[in-house]
């Protein structure tokens, strides 16, 4: 007897349209090792009762965690997160074997997926498209759209640019070429600076992109980790966040609140400026999401937001 097909997942894009306030997500990633994998499941349990409207899955750095994001895509929705949306990148994978992902995907009831170029496998400093494989995310979305036409598409976005491209002009085409192939919205790589990402929304609405765009944000645990992370992203960290953090620098538990702190007054100005959502990259970690908790309750008790706007 086969088992019964999972009920389809809502789309983000729905949710999108319909909702009277802004969205809350977050970003879980695969471990690589069991007890960093027990780690997770305290975490997910933990942030259970926090109601967020979709949680996504990353696909691994370079490809290398793949097998593992159905796996707790599955359980974070046995867990009561629903919508969940897995990534997909075109690392490591012929053009034939994304469509047996994708196939497996839309099987298991997920209408879902942030489409990603993806990063180069470690070891390796360009990226390489598999034989027979997709060389970008533009022709993934291209492909998945193909393959199953009510897939919803996330697509990212970097305020601050993407590492790879000549100029401003050459990244907003290439955005909008992902946009114009079926993505439904962005959500943007992490920034600190919320200048950086109003600067971002007024580039995209100059060049007709209306979608939705979910600002991504990431508190400070630590100066170590902010400053590697945000060479990862190319993302600035602000002086002024630095040198909180310096000053706290001996103080493990004070660099946790400075950066829990600087996120939330980040979330608040965002949710009044009118973001129709914000993506909180979270480490699988439950204390990152205190930054919008704080944010939340501070606005329930004074100003209303101004409302989601796209």
């Amino acid at each position: 007897m086969s088992a019964p097909i999972p009920q389809p997942d809502p789309t983000i894009e729905t949710l999108l349209k319909n909702s009277d306030r802004p969205l809350l997500s977050y970003e879980f990633f695969p471990p690589k090792s069991d007890g960093a994998m027990g780690k997770l499941q305290d975490t997910i349990t933990g942030l259970s009762s926090t109601s967020p409207d979709f949680v996504t899955v990353t696909y691994g750095a370079g490809g290398s965690t793949q097998g593992k994001t159905f796996e707790i895509a599955e359980n974070l929705r046995a867990q009561g997160f629903r919508p969940v949306m897995p990534h997909l990148t075109c690392v490591g994978k012929t053009r034939d074997e994304l469509c047996d992902v994708a196939d497996q995907i839309y099987d298991r009831g997920f209408r879902n997926i942030m489409t990603l170029r993806g990063d180069p496998p470690k070891g390796q400093e360009t990226f390489t498209p598999a034989d027979g494989g997709l060389s970008c995310a533009q022709e993934l979305v291209t492909l998945l759209k193909e393959r199953h036409p009510d897939f919803c598409l996330g697509v990212a976005g970097y305020p601050e640019g993407h590492p790879e491209t000549r100029g401003e002009k050459e990244e907003l085409d290439y955005l909008k070429s992902k946009l114009d192939a079926g993505g439904s919205f962005i959500t943007t790589q992490l920034f600190l600076d919320n200048a950086s990402f109003y600067r971002f929304r007024d580039r995209c609405e100059a060049a007709g992109i209306n979608v939705p765009i979910l600002p991504g944000l990431m508190p400070a645990m630590s100066i170590r980790q902010i400053q590697r992370i945000a060479t990862m992203c190319s993302s600035t960290i602000p002086e002024q966040l630095l040198s909180k953090l310096m000053k706290a620098e001996e103080d493990v538990e004070a660099q946790v609140q400075t950066g829990i702190l600087w996120c939330t007054e980040q979330i608040l100005d965002l949710l009044r400026q009118g973001v129709p959502g914000v993506h909180l990259y979270i480490l699988n970690q439950v204390r990152p999401t205190l930054s919008y908790t704080l944010a939340k309750t501070f606005l329930d008790q004074s100003t209303p937001v101004s409302g989601a706007a796209s």
